[in-house]
């Protein structure tokens, strides 16, 4: 990724970045040299959804941000130590307004009041980690958003500091935003800004510029199909979701939104759509998680979009539908560039729900719980899908420094996807896709083939590691010339709340949900069963959770091995199941 240069050429990210730093800190300081707001233009209305347990755990003193738990019932959240970049971004971008606003009650209130009031004492005269454009962004539009909760009962001195400093971000924000990185950072700095200019007496002169700009980044950012280059689905939802609040504000403030703007929310509601699963989370790939509880529905419906979910790949990913069941699977390149710099090398992985319980999962982002568990979720032994034993499908790249300090590994040899084809008939849907991650350093190539019943109740499965080519035949050749095999796993990654046990005499997995849905995995093929531990990464949650995954074991020494497997419900699963457990529904 070019981040830089020096007078011989060579690539100096770190002179960039501490360019960018300084400049984000001038304007900061230049904007508290402007004349104040002096209040809104019209009532704002929250639009953000926070979550009550979160806020809960705020009051009494439990701080959980970017994986790290600080237990300080009676310390100020600007008095914590911030681990890492990570945790002191989500304190500045204040999200967690959301949760305390979510609560409602005077502790609550409280609390929300005595933080927002003292980051404006010590940060508001631009000093500190929160001065760039992505988190000024954020926090305008929790401010705005949770206004009346936050002025209620204060005197006018504390009112006029807060216009003051919304005023002054405001200006940061309209000199600045351009500085944020392409996508959803930038997404963020344009959404604050129109709200800003809306809501703010005096600031209606940034929101012309600002909607301009907005309506050129989604020209360029969200493609013909709906998607982003990162193909996050979480990514992608948090950029809908600003869209259609920067809509909404424009609508209630007697302006429409400009035509690529409208169009970008159109075409990326039916591609969410496609990516979300059976039980209403978001498919866990490339770094995105299942979304926060109700943030999908909600924005679904203030778009107003009712199109259906596309034929053929949503965002490269294909979504097999059936009964109760759904199944989505990654069928596309990584992203490329920096766009890969939180990506997984997940080509052909899938995930299963049926009904409101997953079953089949990738591990997800191992980012909130430090480097190495970043690494380790990115590779493809954590994904369900085919690896060669020591190797991923793309390979990681060096460490590159972006605005903030995050350190990406953008993804490099990335896997293309060959022989792609789907059909669907009155019987199922079916499709069948090889990836070439494997050919230059083994001359294999990994083909898997997926059938869904369409009553839902099967999954059948055949996965080939092979040579197609005398090329890659000649390059296998030379690998096994010792006679030492090429060893590979498939691995099917189960959801912490399946209960796994090896059955019939090792060559089967029976799979109980907690709906009282029984499922049953077996294969055909020289391979080997195991069923083994593994993990599930949940962004919000202290540590990762403990689970298990089915594991075969096999290996190619001639030209080609097969393995065919099928995931079927047992026969004494019923058609319909009221699965009425909502204490135990998903959070993440």
């Amino acid at each position: 990724m070019d981040i830089g240069g020096t007078a011989d050429g060579r690539q100096d990210g770190g002179w960039t970045l501490r360019k960018a730093d300084w400049l984000n800190r001038w304007q900061a300081r230049r904007a508290t040299w402007a004349r104040p707001a002096t209040g809104f233009v019209s009532q704002p209305e929250p639009r953000t959804i926070g979550s009550y347990a979160r806020g809960r755990q705020l009051i009494a003193g439990n701080f959980l941000f970017a994986g790290h738990l600080i237990e300080a019932p009676d310390q100020g959240i600007w008095d914590l130590p911030t681990p890492d970049p990570a945790f002191a971004e989500a304190l500045h971008g204040f999200a967690w307004l959301d949760d305390l606003a979510a609560v409602g009650d005077a502790a609550a209130r409280s609390r929300a009041q005595a933080w927002v009031f003292d980051w404006i004492a010590r940060y508001g005269r631009g000093r500190g980690p929160g001065w760039t454009p992505d988190l000024t962004g954020r926090r305008l539009i929790r401010w705005i958003n949770h206004a009346l909760f936050l002025l209620s009962g204060q005197p006018r001195a504390a009112t006029d500091a807060y216009f003051r400093s919304l005023a002054q971000q405001t200006i940061f924000l309209s000199r600045r935003w351009q500085a944020a990185l392409p996508g959803l950072p930038r997404f963020e700095a344009l959404t604050g800004l129109i709200s800003a200019g809306l809501a703010l007496t005096g600031m209606e002169g940034h929101v012309a510029p600002a909607t301009a700009a907005l309506a050129r980044e989604c020209s360029e950012r969200i493609d013909a199909g709906g998607g982003i280059p990162t193909r996050n689905p979480e990514e992608l939802l948090e950029v809908f979701t600003l869209l259609t609040w920067a809509a909404q504000a424009l609508a209630e403030a007697g302006r429409v939104a400009p035509r690529p703007h409208q169009a970008a929310i159109e075409r990326i509601a039916p591609t969410l759509r496609a990516l979300r699963h059976s039980d209403g989370g978001l498919a866990r790939f490339h770094g995105g998680g299942r979304g926060l509880d109700g943030r999908l529905d909600h924005a679904l419906a203030a778009s107003g979009v009712r199109a259906a979910p596309p034929g053929g790949l949503a965002m490269g990913f294909a979504r097999l539908s059936g009964g109760r069941t759904s199944v989505i699977v990654d069928l596309a390149a990584p992203p490329a560039g920096a766009a890969s710099g939180n990506a997984h090398a997940s080509t052909l992985a899938f995930e299963l729900t049926s009904g409101r319980r997953p079953l089949v999962v990738n591990c997800g982002s191992g980012a909130p719980f430090g480097a190495e568990w970043r690494r380790a979720g990115r590779a493809t032994p954590s994904h369900s899908t085919l690896a060669i034993e020591g190797f991923s499908s793309s390979r990681l790249g060096p460490p590159t420094a972006v605005p903030g300090g995050t350190l990406l590994e953008p993804l490099l040899d990335r896997a293309q996807v060959i022989h792609f084809r789907e059909a669907t008939s009155p019987e199922g849907v079916s499709l069948i896709a090889g990836h070439s991650g494997y050919i230059a350093s083994h001359g294999l190539t990994h083909m898997r083939a997926l059938y869904l019943s369409a009553d839902g109740r099967t999954l059948a499965g055949e996965d080939t590691l092979g040579a197609l080519t005398e090329a890659e035949e000649a390059r296998l050749a030379i690998l096994t010339g010792g006679g030492m095999p090429v060893r590979f796993t498939l691995r099917f990654h189960l959801h912490p709340d399946v209960d796994a046990a090896v059955d019939l005499g090792g060559t089967a997995v029976s799979l109980a949900l907690k709906s009282g849905e029984l499922w049953v995995f077996r294969f055909v093929g020289p391979a080997e069963l195991a069923l083994e531990p593994s993990v599930f990464l949940e962004q919000r949650r202290l540590k990762p959770r403990a689970t298990q995954q089915i594991v075969l074991r096999a290996e190619v020494l001639r030209q080609a091995t097969q393995l065919q497997w099928t995931l079927a419900k047992a026969e004494i699963t019923p058609v319909a199941i009221r699965d009425l457990d909502l204490d135990a529904r998903l959070t993440e």
